[in-house]
């Protein structure tokens, strides 16, 4: 299923996919929550990140993906309609 929204394709709604070629975001999403659907964008271009929690992963890496959560935990609760919730989801 793919879905064309404001000239842009996506694999489908709630499928996060990269935008190398974006001046600023990372990612791209197509949110949908209900009867609202909307077009988020998130991450920094070229921003290192935790990325998924690894093996014997350093304190350091712990420790920049607990400010993360913590600082952003307002913004992720609001759900699927916000970027801070899929920048925790894919990058965090």
């Amino acid at each position: 299923m793919s879905v064309d929204y404001r000239g842009e394709k996506f694999a489908g709604y709630n499928k996060p996919k990269r935008t190398p070629k974006h001046a600023t975001k990372s990612h791209v999403v197509l949110a949908k929550e209900g009867s609202t659907i909307k077009m988020i964008r998130y991450g920094e271009q070229g921003a290192s990140t935790a990325g998924a929690p690894k093996k014997g992963e350093g304190s350091k890496m712990s420790a920049k993906r607990r400010s993360f959560k913590a600082r952003h935990a307002k913004n992720i609760a609001k759900g699927k309609c916000s970027a801070a919730y899929w920048a925790d989801k894919e990058k965090w």
